[in-house]
């Protein structure tokens, strides 16, 4: 199937790791061009070495405005034909655990920067009447995950934020949409297992393997299949869908409208 995205160009955020770095690899596959974006530039340019004449990188903190700024140069006055939203997820805690520091930390790493990367490039993709914007965030958003009370709580944020403004600009070519993994076999999920391991005392290949236990599909999710969905939603054949949260959870999530 030809989704179009040949000589495309797109950012792709926390591109050197999981799920981030399995979208990237399949734009690349697809004749894509992408800005890979991380903080670390030695993984960058390691990642960069393995398509280089497909790959360019921005090593930075894209919750910091002059991030956003330097991106914003980078991309300069070529056609951006799409982003994938994407970043590392706050510190897995109780809410008791919690303090206001750490809530103000996942408004600012959660939210905030997110709103400023889509106002930052939407209106260039509104003037070229095409544009596919593309958030990762979490399954969490349909159902909480244990540990995890500032990623339940500010990235259904961000799910108001995406639907809000797809209606707002429903009519000019430019889509916006979520996609929601549940437990991939990724670093994010061994964050969580180790939490787990800490607070129960068991060891963490036992916690591992009783999560795989609780998954319906009775396995992690694979980072490439999730991927392929990704750059689907991220290419000109999904025009019809926008303002729309895919969970990809291997069917964890229990609600009929999961």
């Amino acid at each position: 199937m030809d989704i179009q995205i040949k000589d495309q160009l797109f950012i792709v955020g926390g591109a050197t790791s999981g799920l981030g770095k399995a979208v990237a690899e399949a734009l690349i596959a697809e004749g894509a061009n992408i800005i890979a974006v991380a903080r670390d530039e030695e993984k960058l340019k390691t990642f960069q070495s393995t398509a280089p004449s497909q790959m360019e990188i921005f090593s930075g903190d894209l919750s910091k405005e002059n991030s956003i700024d330097e991106l914003i140069k980078i991309v300069g006055d070529r056609q951006l034909h799409g982003i994938l939203v994407n970043a590392g997820g706050p510190p897995a805690k109780t809410v008791l655990e919690t303090t206001l520091n750490d809530w103000d930390d996942a408004y600012k790493n959660i939210l905030r920067w997110k709103v400023a990367l889509t106002q930052a490039f939407v209106q260039k993709m509104m003037d070229k009447k095409y544009g596919r914007i593309l958030f990762l965030e979490s399954s969490s958003v349909k159902q909480p995950i244990e540990n995890l009370v500032l990623s339940n709580s500010l990235r259904l944020a961000v799910i108001g934020f995406a639907k809000t403004f797809s209606q707002e600009i429903s009519r000019s070519g430019v889509t916006l949409n979520i996609i929601a993994p549940g437990a991939h076999d990724t670093p994010a999920i061994t964050r969580l297992h180790v939490k787990k391991s800490e607070q129960t005392g068991l060891p963490l290949e036992q916690i591992r393997e009783e999560g795989i236990k609780q998954m319906p599909t009775g396995a992690l999710g694979n980072a490439k299949d999730f991927a392929s969905l990704a750059v689907w939603l991220l290419s000109p054949v999904s025009k019809f869908i926008t303002g729309e949260t895919i969970t990809v959870d291997g069917g964890t999530v229990k609600s009929i409208f999961g």
